[in-house]
């Protein structure tokens, strides 16, 4: 907490404002568990099969993003498909690399034929889809749970005993029954992994987003339950769970924080929340809160600006209003809002987007912006310091931005050059 001289209560050991706000708790069970997060990308694998195909050169850039991001340990590993030849050509490509982090792993259904696939590609380590609910072992397979069991198991025990890494993916684990079918699940898998001496991790996929994050609600919908019950009947440790959420209800971002604290270390997500159906967990969101619990060591902040422009090339058009990165996030339209930004900006403003993002603050001029906002534009823009919002020129150009929308009945704001024309009546001295 610091206060001025007035008195004022402005907690900067929370929000520092040259830095992302702190992320603090209040129990010293939880604050051990978030000392072991980290973060895992499956923008390549789920975000591609919920968006569109990606070719072998947008696959690379994305790496290349994703490396530049967490390659210092923030973001561990990124999982491939292996099934085409294109596929496997950019399993080879990313690899070839050698990056530590992001690490290169493959992702496969529980068959033979899949992991073979593994083998071939030389990876060391795999995701396999395990799927736990009834919903999938009798509807989707049309078998019994101890038939689908013992599928999953012996393609796993196939893996360990070639030195693979195996990531079981328990798919649609808030519709399964967790004491009857994954807790045993995940004891077998933890004795094959202690006789092949090879470690086994669990991933815990919310498929159809139906978790909540709050530690009151119970099984099965409950993620700090679901999490907490994997970790105390099975003592699989933290730093081998996973939790893949999907934002079906719009709850993506809550779940996977949600999961950090109560014990599973991974969070696996996506650039932009791509995949399935509403999407992922939007992983330029989850570095926020990352840097925010464990600082910005090992993670580069700035490197997210860099993603609206790549997928924009894609095809793809951020919201103007996504959180983070996109164009309206640190951008007012408001009167009010630019009058506060202009006498401090951290009067509307979470933390200093340019040291944290590398991001400047804007404003965006309509009859709304008032004055205040016509000052900051001319600031930013033209570099001018010292014009108050009651100088005559800025009276004068907020009065011909009033008439301008009138007699056009524009709806969206001045562009840049449009303003720079009128400004440039008012300030002759500014170079065309």
């Amino acid at each position: 907490m610091s206060l001025d001289n007035n008195g004022g209560i402005y907690y900067r050991d929370i929000y520092p404002f040259r830095d992302v706000p702190r992320f603090i708790v209040d129990s010293s069970e939880l604050e051990e568990n978030l000392q072991k997060i980290y973060l895992t990308d499956t923008t390549l694998r789920d975000g591609q099969q919920g968006w569109r195909v990606f070719t072998l050169d947008e696959a690379v850039k994305i790496y290349e993003l994703l490396a530049d991001i967490g390659g210092a340990g923030a973001i561990q590993s990124t999982e491939v498909f292996l099934y085409t030849e294109k596929d496997r050509e950019i399993a080879r490509t990313l690899l070839s690399y050698g990056y530590k982090y992001p690490k290169v792993i493959g992702w496969i259904r529980a068959t033979f034929s899949d992991l073979q696939l593994v083998l071939d590609m030389g990876l060391d380590e795999t995701v396999i889809l395990t799927s736990i609910s009834d919903y999938h072992i009798r509807y989707k397979f049309g078998l019994s749970r101890r038939e689908v069991l013992e599928k999953y198991l012996s393609v796993v025990e196939k893996a360990m005993s070639n030195g693979i890494i195996v990531r079981c993916s328990l798919e649609d684990i808030t519709r399964a029954d967790i004491y009857g079918v994954a807790v045993p699940f995940v004891r077998r898998l933890i004795e094959l992994s202690e006789k092949y001496r090879v470690p086994v991790r669990i991933k815990l996929p919310d498929t159809l987003g139906l978790g909540l994050p709050f530690p009151e609600v119970p099984l099965p919908r409950g993620i700090p339950s679901i999490v907490r019950i994997i970790r105390r009947e099975t003592g699989l440790p933290q730093e081998y769970i996973e939790f893949h959420g999907h934002n079906d209800f719009g709850m993506v971002v809550a779940n996977h924080i949600a999961a950090w604290l109560y014990g599973a270390a991974a969070s696996n997500c996506t650039l932009l929340g791509i995949g399935e159906r509403a999407g992922n967990c939007p992983l330029e969101v989850m570095a926020i809160h990352y840097a925010g619990i464990r600082g910005r060591n090992g993670i580069n902040l700035k490197a997210l600006s860099r993603i609206p422009e790549l997928f924009e090339k894609m095809g793809m058009k951020t919201l103007e209003h996504y959180p983070i990165i996109g164009k309206n996030a640190f951008r007012t339209k408001a009167g009010i809002h630019a009058d506060g930004l202009l006498k401090n900006p951290e009067v509307y403003l979470p933390f200093d987007p340019m040291e944290v993002l590398g991001l400047p603050y804007s404003v965006a001029i309509t009859p709304y912006s008032g004055r205040s906002a016509i000052v900051i534009w001319i600031r930013n823009y033209l570099g001018y310091d010292g014009i108050s919002k009651d100088d005559p020129r800025v009276v004068s150009i907020y009065n011909e931005i009033i008439e301008l929308f009138h007699r056009t009945n524009r709806t969206e704001p001045l562009t840049n050059e449009e303003m720079m024309e009128i400004v440039r009546k008012y300030f002759p001295d500014v170079a065309r």
